[in-house]
């Protein structure tokens, strides 16, 4: 089972005023200089998969300048018929997501339809950023292939913002009240549990994925690894929350649980962060989005939609053949690529020997 992405309709998100586009073909590609808003429309298809978008997950931000609002559509074909996609978003209203015409009460019921992975040069700040951008991978690829993660992480999240505004509410009150607080504790520890085996589950499925596209990607003998760092992996839910408690009034949040947890990006056993070279770095990122896509389509059943966001410019010639040839053998879904140079697009796009079109910007 594969969705095709058939129509894309924007209006007023980010800088697009209106576009239409009839994606009709295996692969697409958006080119034009810098500024042109290439990013800003496969934002746009990522944001139709998620309800939101990759480059800012604030939707009124997505608004283009001046407007009052923005709007989203996409028609998908499928095997067993089509699918019509909005996402609507007016000034002082909700965002409205409808699928075929009917509107989503809750927008997590969506996510995982459309199943889609995103490689983008803001991928590098899986390496250079702090744990919860690589908290964000794992839970954007666990929520599309369950729902019941999804829910729990939810219900985790408020959840640990009211047990976190307790904890200011005592420190403004000079009061505290133990059993009110273990109220929220122990309602955190069933999706907590839920979720850390969830991402145990999901490394050890994902890590021979990983392994086997950084070995395709480069002759390198450097040992890389991943590493899912939790207090979880040690300690229950219930003594590790009495062991952090009085931390936790002295700062006025909760300071442990699987919202601190880290996926370590390592190489030689050291971080990545500190040690890895530009090119090693680029193998890295590119194995754990190739290893995305084929554990999507693993447990899914459905090849994902791909998008490849000004990924030739950042690649030497050995990775960028090593992509193509993945996509000449038919590995991958519908394809969505920008880039700055027409005629290197072409070039590559023809070498794959699959129909493709390619949109001006």
């Amino acid at each position: 089972m594969s969705f095709k992405l058939t129509q894309l309709t924007l209006l007023n998100y980010r800088n697009q005023e209106e576009a239409r586009f009839n994606t009709d073909a295996a692969i697409c590609c958006f080119v034009g200089a810098n500024g042109r808003g290439k990013t800003n429309v496969l934002d746009a298809i990522y944001h139709l998969a998620f309800t939101k978008g990759y480059l800012n997950p604030i939707s009124l931000q997505n608004i283009r300048h001046g407007e009052q609002f923005f709007l989203i559509e996409g028609v998908f074909d499928r095997e067993n018929g089509e699918e019509h996609i909005v996402c609507s978003l007016q000034k002082g209203q909700k965002k409205v997501v409808k699928r075929n015409g009917k509107i989503y009460d809750r927008h997590a019921d969506h996510v995982g339809l459309i199943p889609l992975v995103m490689i983008s040069p803001t991928d590098q700040d899986l390496i250079a950023e702090g744990s919860e951008t690589r908290r964000r991978f794992m839970d954007a690829i666990l929520s599309q292939l369950d729902p019941l993660y999804l829910d729990a992480l939810l219900t985790y999240q408020k959840l640990l913002v009211q047990r976190n505004a307790l904890l200011r509410y005592f420190s403004l009150n000079r009061t505290f009240d133990a059993l009110n607080l273990g109220v929220y504790t122990d309602q955190m520890q069933a999706p907590a549990q839920y979720i850390h085996q969830k991402r145990q589950d999901f490394l050890e499925q994902f890590l021979p994925l990983f392994h086997h596209y950084h070995q395709e990607l480069t002759a390198e003998t450097d040992q890389v690894d991943l590493v899912y760092e939790s207090t979880m992996n040690t300690q229950d839910w219930q003594s590790m929350q009495a062991e952090a408690l009085a931390r936790d009034r002295q700062l006025n949040y909760t300071s442990s649980g699987i919202h601190k947890d880290d996926l370590k990006l390592t190489l030689d056993g050291f971080p990545m962060k500190r040690l890895g070279s530009q090119g090693q770095q680029k193998s890295l990122l590119i194995a754990l989005k190739l290893a995305q896509f084929d554990l999507m389509k693993k447990e899914s059943g459905a090849q994902p939609i791909l998008l490849l966001d000004d990924v030739f410019d950042k690649l030497d010639e050995n990775r960028v053949n090593t992509l193509v040839s993945l996509v000449r053998k038919g590995h991958f879904g519908q394809i969505f690529l920008s880039d700055t140079h027409p005629e290197r697009t072409e070039q590559l796009v023809r070498g794959t020997e699959l129909d493709f079109k390619i949109f001006p910007l």
